[in-house]
Parts: C-alpha cells; sequence; structure tokens
C-alpha cells in the first residue's frame, strides 16, 4: 500500500495533456512472418516488468528510456488491482496475514515504476516525462481511491481493526493495523456513494493541479534566469561563480554572455555579492513574478487548489484543509499551529527590525561619505549590505571562507566522518552501478560491523532540468517483510562549476547538506518489517526532526575542524576565523527565521479559509497580501521564502499543503535532541546508538511523539531552539 500512496503523492506533482499510451510490454511481441522467414525479434523487455538484478534492486538507469513507464504504470496498476481484489473478494475471513499483510505486499511494479519515474521527473526530467505526469497524474489518483473506495475491502480492514486487540499481535503490527484503518477512513471509506464520486473527481483535479503548478514554477524559473550582458555587471561575484555563470549561458546557446540561474526561494543568493544595485532589483523581481501571468501563470492553478482541497476537506467532514491535515501531525490541530507561529514571528520579527535598522544606517553613512543621495532598504539591498555588517563585526565575509569548504571535502570529511563517529557507518564510492548524470554519485553504506546496510545515491548540481531544492528520497524503500534493503537519494542544487574548477560552498551550503543526509540517514537506518511504517513514512512535522538535528553536526567544533579545509593547500580553516564562523550563526536569524515564519502562516492563511472566502485567480496575490498585513507581517524588507505562485512545498502536491510550519515545529525537537546529546557526552557512539535504536530506525512503528519522548525523557521544550537561533532573550513560552 506505501506503493500506491507514493505512486499518488508524487505523481501529484503533474499536470493534464493526452498521450497517445505504447501497448502493455507483453502485447506488443509481433506476429510470427510467414514462412520461410524467420520471425521478427521480439521488442526488448521492459527493464521495470521484472525487479533490478543490480545490488539492492538499485535502479537500470543505463536501460530506463520514456518509453517504458506508461506501459509499466499501467501494467502496474492492472496487477495491483487484481491483487486487491483477490484481497478483497476471498471467502475466508479477514486475518490480520490475508489482509494487512497481503497489502503490504501488493504493487511491487507499481512501487518500481513510481520511484524510478517520479524521482527522475524531479531530479532529470524532459518534455516527454512531463507529458507522461500529465497523463498518469489523475490515472493514479483514481487508482488509489479506486482501492480505499472499495468498500469489501475496507469491511475487511475493519474487521481487522475492529478484532486488533484479540489477535495477539506485535507492537508494529498493531501499528500497521491502525494506520491502514485510519488511511481508508481518511479517503473517505465511510462516505455515500454519491459522495464516493464527488471525492473521486475531486482527488483526479487537484492531482491535475498540483502537477501543473510544478511544471510551471519550473518554466518559469527556467525562463526568469537573468541574462548579463557585461562581465563588469558581475562585481563582486568571484571568479569560479563568473565561470559558472558563463557555463550557465553557453548551456542555453549564449555564448558571450553570463546567467544567472534562480533557485527556489524569494530572495536569490547572488544578491549577496552582486555591487550593482540595478541588477540586484531586477533578479529580485524576476524572481517574484515567476508564473504572475504569461505562459507559466499559476493565479488561477493556486485558486483551484485551494478550492478543491477546501471542498474535498468539507465533503470528509472537516471545516477546512488545514483541519483535515494537522489532524495526522504532531501538531493536531490549527490552532496550536497559529500560536507557535505568532508566538515565534513576534520574536523574530523584532529582531529582524533592529538588524533592519543597523543595515539603513550603514546605507546612509556609505551615501553621506559618497556625496550622494541615500535609499530606503528592500528587500533585493538586504543580504548585500547585511554581509557588510556581518564584516565589519566579524571581520571576514563568506568568500573568505569558502576555500574552507570545498563540496568533496565536506562530503567526505565531514558529512561522512559524522556519521562515522556517530554510527560507525563507512562509505565507498563505486563506479560500476550506472547513473542519469555524469555529475551524481554512488556509494556503498556499510554498518559497523561491515555488513551492507544501504547505497546512497548523491546528485548535488543544478540543472535546467531539475526542480529547485534539496529534497531526499528513496528509490526502495527498506523492508524485512519483503526483504529489501533502502537505496537513498539525496538532491541539491549548487551551481555546477566552470571545468577544472572546485565547488565551493558558502556555510549555509554546508549545513544543507548536513541536513538532507540527515534525511538520507533516517531512510538508511529503517529496521521495520512493513513498508508503510518505514523510514521516513512519519507526519511532516516530525519528518523534518532527524535533517534538522543533523544540521547542527556541521557546526560542532570536532566535525568542523575536521573538514574546513584549504581545498588548495589542505591548511585547517585558521582558528580565529572558525570562531567566527561559529559566532555568526546566529547573526541574521531575525531575518532567516521571520521570512521562513511568513511563508508558514502564508500557507496556514491559504488553507484555513473555507472555500466561499478563496480568491479568484486576479485576487489572488490582494489575498496574499492581506494575510500578511492580518498577521502583522507584511514587512517589506523581508519577504515570504516563497510568495504563492512559486511555492512549491504547498502548492506541488499535498505532502505540505497546511504543513510548511513543520520545519520549525520539527526543530523544536532537534534542538532538543542536540541538547540532550551535549548533556549526555556529544558526539559519540555510545549517544548516536541511542538516537539511531530509538529515532533513525523506527519509521512510523510506533506515534512519533511516543519515540520522541522515551528518547527525550519528557515532553519537547522550545528554550533550546530559541538558544540555538539567538532569540532566547525574547520573552516566549519554555513549552511548545
Amino acid at each position: 500500500m506505501k506503493t500506491i500512496l507514493f505512486a499518488v503523492v508524487a505523481a501529484v506533482a503533474c499536470a493534464t495533456s493526452e498521450t497517445p499510451k505504447p501497448a502493455p510490454a507483453e502485447a506488443q511481441a509481433p506476429a510470427a512472418a510467414p514462412a520461410p522467414k524467420a520471425a521478427a525479434p521480439a521488442p526488448p523487455q521492459n527493464p521495470l516488468f521484472e525487479k533490478s538484478s543490480l545490488p539492492f534492486e538499485y535502479p537500470p538507469f543505463d536501460k530506463l528510456h520514456d518509453a517504458d513507464y506508461t506501459p509499466a504504470f499501467e501494467k502496474g496498476m492492472a496487477d495491483q488491482r487484481k491483487e486487491i481484489d483477490a484481497i478483497a473478494r476471498d471467502p475466508s475471513p479477514p486475518t490480520f496475514e490475508n489482509t494487512i499483510v497481503a497489502l503490504e505486499k501488493s504493487g511491487a511494479l507499481l512501487t518500481r515504476a513510481s520511484r524510478a519515474f517520479f524521482n527522475l521527473s524531479q531530479s532529470n526530467t524532459d518534455d516527454e516525462m512531463e507529458k507522461i505526469e500529465t497523463d498518469m497524474a489523475p490515472k493514479l489518483a483514481a487508482h488509489q481511491d479506486a482501492i480505499l473506495l472499495d468498500p469489501a475491502l475496507f469491511a475487511r480492514v475493519d474487521a481487522v481493526y475492529q478484532q486488533r486487540g484479540k489477535l495477539g499481535l506485535d507492537p508494529e503490527s498493531l501499528q500497521l493495523v491502525e494506520r491502514y484503518e485510519d488511511q481508508f477512513l481518511r479517503a473517505g471509506a465511510k462516505l455515500s456513494d454519491a459522495d464516493k464520486s464527488k471525492l473521486k473527481q475531486l482527488n483526479q483535479d487537484i492531482s491535475t493541479l498540483t502537477t501543473k503548478f510544478r511544471q510551471n514554477v519550473l518554466k518559469s524559473t527556467k525562463e526568469g534566469a537573468v541574462v548579463v550582458d557585461d562581465v563588469k555587471d558581475l562585481d563582486g561575484f568571484s571568479p569560479q561563480q563568473i565561470g559558472a555563470a558563463a557555463e550557465a549561458a553557453k548551456a542555453r546557446k549564449l555564448e558571450g554572455k553570463w546567467v544567472i540561474t534562480l533557485s527556489n526561494t524569494t530572495t536569490q543568493p547572488s544578491l549577496e555579492q552582486l555591487k550593482s544595485r540595478a541588477l540586484r532589483e531586477k533578479i529580485f523581481r524576476a524572481s517574484v513574478s515567476r508564473s504572475d501571468g504569461g505562459g507559466a501563470d499559476n493565479r488561477e492553478v493556486v485558486s483551484k487548489i485551494v478550492t478543491l482541497r477546501a471542498q474535498k476537506a468539507a465533503l470528509l467532514g472537516y471545516p477546512n484543509w488545514a483541519t483535515y491535515e494537522l489532524a495526522e501531525e504532531t501538531a493536531k490541530t490549527p490552532q496550536a499551529v497559529n500560536d507557535m507561529l505568532a508566538k515565534l514571528s513576534k520574536a523574530a520579527l523584532s529582531k529582524a527590525k533592529q538588524d533592519a535598522a543597523n543595515i539603513q544606517r550603514l546605507i546612509d553613512a556609505q551615501a553621506k561619505q559618497a556625496h550622494q543621495k541615500s535609499f530606503k532598504l528592500e528587500p533585493w539591498d538586504w543580504t548585500f549590505y547585511d554581509e557588510q555588517v556581518r564584516k565589519a563585526r566579524f571581520h571576514f565575509s563568506d568568500a573568505e571562507v569558502k576555500p574552507y569548504f570545498e563540496m568533496g571535502h565536506v562530503l567526505e570529511d565531514g558529512v561522512f566522518y559524522a556519521a562515522k563517529q556517530l554510527y560507525g557507518i563507512t562509505f565507498t564510492e563505486r563506479h560500476d552501478l550506472p547513473v542519469y548524470d555524469k555529475g551524481v554519485r554512488v556509494f556503498d553504506v556499510r554498518d559497523a560491523d561491515g555488513s551492507p546496510l544501504a547505497i546512497w545515491i548523491f546528485d548535488p548540481f543544478k540543472r535546467d532540468n531539475k526542480q529547485g531544492g534539496a529534497w531526499m528520497s528513496n528509490y526502495v524503500d527498506e523492508s524485512t517483510l519483503l526483504g529489501k534493503k533502502p537505496v537513498v537519494v539525496n538532491n541539491l542544487n549548487i551551481p555546477k562549476p566552470a571545468p577544472g574548477e572546485p565547488a565551493l560552498l558558502t556555510f549555509d551550503d554546508v549545513t544543507g547538506m548536513f541536513h538532507e543526509f540527515g534525511h538520507g540517514l533516517h531512510g538508511m537506518f529503517a529496521n521495520t518489517k512493513y513498508p508503510l511504517l518505514s523510514g521516513t513514512a512519519v507526519p511532516q512535522d516530525f519528518v523534518e526532526f532527524p535533517s534538522q538535528f543533523n544540521e547542527m553536526w556541521a557546526r560542532e567544533p570536532s566535525i568542523l575542524k575536521h573538514y574546513a579545509k584549504d581545498y588548495k593547500t589542505g591548511a585547517p580553516m585558521p582558528d580565529d576565523l572558525f570562531q567566527k564562523v561559529l559566532q555568526t550563526q546566529t547573526f541574521d536569524t531575525g531575518y532567516l527565521t521571520s521570512e521562513y515564519l511568513f511563508a508558514a502562516m502564508l500557507d496556514q492563511s491559504w488553507h484555513q479559509a473555507p472555500a466561499d472566502q478563496i480568491p479568484p485567480a486576479d485576487k489572488v496575490m490582494a489575498f496574499e497580501k492581506a494575510a500578511l498585513q492580518k498577521d502583522g507581517i507584511d514587512y517589506g524588507p523581508v519577504p515570504p521564502r516563497y510568495h504563492s505562485l512559486y511555492f512549491l512545498h504547498i502548492f506541488s502536491s499535498d505532502d505540505y499543503s497546511a504543513g510548511y510550519y513543520a520545519y520549525i515545529w520539527s526543530e523544536v525537537l532537534a534542538r532538543d535532541a542536540g541538547k540532550w546529546f551535549h548533556d549526555h557526552g556529544g558526539a559519540t557512539r555510545e549517544n548516536g546508538d541511542v538516537f539511531r535504536a530509538k529515532i533513525l530506525s523506527r519509521g512510523r512503528t510506533r506515534e512519533p511523539m511516543v519515540l520522541f519522548e522515551d528518547f527525550y525523557g519528557g515532553p519537547p521544550d522550545v528554550k533550546p531552539l530559541l538558544e540555538y537561533r539567538g532569540l532566547a532573550d525574547t520573552r516566549v513560552s519554555a513549552r511548545k
């Protein structure tokens, strides 16, 4: 069943247009030619129809072609439908084995097809894959509905659930039964036939629209890249960055020019260094105007998605989409989320305004010194002048530290080193497995005793056909029931350097690598019987806990000293610079926390609105502005990390809809875990083994907060988070 859920969750990042569908592979062999000619050779077997023969069922990327996916999806859905029908119509009484376990074993082909296709559609898409996504999104939604709304199947699941206390099940199996019951109920299993029909249509329409949203953002982000005609305008960039901009231009056949590509976020990384205010403004406006009109317009898409979600929530008996979504999260209610966001945003915005005043004074002073007219701080100015404030206060800049953060050193001497210190695992790069892009690296992961644990794929570089941001996913889920070990991928979007140049990172990039690897560890350490409960199959406001916890090792002195080395000489970062890097980690947290919280609150505004209050397309941006004003967070110099029209987290699938708050909620748990580690001796194997045993390996074999409190020894405390972010002097309740 996790197969179905993954397929639909991933597929809801697709749009709609009709694409001719190849016949299933088993129907493709031509008839024999007349004698005496030999029969024509049969077409090659679809590589997805059988499990991969590579280690851990690693995908055969070198054999996969776009033409393979539609037949695999169609056969996978048909095969699973037969399996489901056999379970639902089984004449024997329902049992845990013949119903729940049988569901867990269903859909092997659909799992392979889904994992391969949707991972690659995010990291290495092309026009044909987008067409396939468009075609398959509503079909996969309908396939899930056909299963979860099957009354005969639900009757058997419910019968097992009702007698669960008498079955002598172990805790993990009991949790599995409860998760199935909950999934069926939340999917509408008890609705009338008429309402089920309405729900099915809503699900298909939502999946189509969320797919269209994601494809529009990909298109507008690519088209929004800023072309620079004169290299002098790139004053402030390092030679490596100028080279990367030239390479980006060459890739677009713009020889002799430079291209600054856009990242997912509102505020672009390039704004920190470029001295040309006009170019900074141009880049910022290109960023915020994405999908606001033109051929990739998302205004109507957003309006329709939110409307349909509200209608779906109402059909299922909830006042709004946020209430429906949060019932499954550890937060439980919109009010709990609102309360936390309001408290934290007040503290963060107060600090951001203090920092803005400091920046404005710097702008005024520089204008006076140059005998020029000063100007008001704008969002495209913040990071540029903020970096100067930081340099003046701490006497260093990002440009000074980048040579100590070469990507390969960070990976092997930082990320891998920390994992070995904490958990005893080791990594060996292998070159015998196929990859889908030459920048992708593959590693064997072995446990402390030398036994095979996982395969880890690292895809670090930005490409025009790659979704922005950073994320982790599985190509293969761990399950002892199915005899599977995990194949995990981490994706980043670091600008690819010019040939022969190193990939030098900011400390934010470094922290991002540790963050995503935390997700990777959550997947690689999975040690569960059932696929539905494995690895990162936990609520969104818990899934970010292991990743944000792993961030702390990027700044841990014993680990930072091990990887922060000059890429040319190997010399360690000087102690004074090292201390400055640590000191600056609470610098600018007012801005960074505010931009995040503003986006999280915007998410809640969209999804706490009832259907009759959702604006039409031409009022979408007005709704956004009014929502920010209502929450007291419409502060010009600090824009939300994402504006609505390119807010991929909440509109490209249902995964983080009404759930973007999850990062800060999870970070409370992460900083509590960090405090626990330091209270118990720091980065030791003993502590790592405890965290692995109680959190990282458990998936959702118990409810997440039960797992956390068993590890931490009590309920979460927000104080360590405030201290970590340098906001501890504000008056915020110490309990979440």
